[in-house]
């Protein structure tokens, strides 16, 4: 029993519980997940591409090589705020998978962050990249980048496998900076995969095609 300003107030359990789910929830909706910003699980930190949904169901686009063993999706590193689960993986061959958004009280919007301070960029829409075509990336360490595609339909061997049907950029990338989308204006075309050299010394960036994503999981960038 407690009293307030004249006021007798009885504060139960049931109230005290109510009152933290409503401020647990409070901090949720100001969570936002863009894509350029990272998503966390138990042993993986994966940086969403691009935001799609498939029907009012949302998802991400996260880097498939990333995303193996990975099951439960956080936006903080203290792993508090779940936001989703792993919804189908395609690595090797295709490097690229699906979160599906299961919190309804966090936010999901179709722009990609431009980086701390840079604001961020609507995407409207997504397709194939074309040889000479001028494309800017987002790498959670190199940053806001731009060049032009150099090469389509590329074959890398990872190592661990190999992937096909890649694109090429100018750009250089960081350690790092797998997983960061790549678009031309509000267009989306692809996630950062891998590179060679870096941006001390120059080097390429390679991504795989956001449409290839869209098509296996029947989902459109909004």
């Amino acid at each position: 029993m407690a009293l307030f300003f004249g006021w007798s107030v009885t504060w139960s359990a049931a109230a005290g519980s109510a009152a933290h789910a409503d401020e647990r929830a409070g901090r949720q909706a100001a969570v936002v997940v863009r894509g350029g910003d990272t998503l966390y699980s138990a042993g993986s930190r994966c940086t969403v591409g691009f935001n799609a949904r498939s029907g009012s169901t949302p998802y991400a686009f996260v880097s498939g090589r990333c995303a193996q063993g990975a099951t439960t999706w956080y936006a903080d590193a203290a792993l508090t705020v779940s936001v989703g689960v792993t919804a189908g993986v395609s690595f090797p061959g295709n490097d690229y998978a699906s979160v599906r958004y299961t919190n309804t009280a966090v936010s999901y919007p179709g722009e990609v962050s431009l980086g701390a301070g840079a604001g961020t960029r609507d995407i409207t829409g997504a397709a194939n990249p074309v040889v000479g075509q001028s494309l800017c990336h987002v790498g959670r360490v190199g940053g806001y980048r731009c060049g032009t595609v150099q090469a389509v339909n590329v074959t890398v061997n990872y190592g661990g496998g190999v992937v096909s049907g890649l694109f090429r950029s100018t750009i250089c990338a960081e350690p790092g900076d797998t997983g960061g989308p790549a678009f031309s204006g509000g267009t989306a075309l692809g996630v950062i995969v891998g590179s060679s050299g870096n941006c001390g010394s120059g080097g390429v960036t390679y991504y795989q095609p956001v449409v290839e994503w869209l098509s296996a999981y029947g989902l459109s960038i909004y």
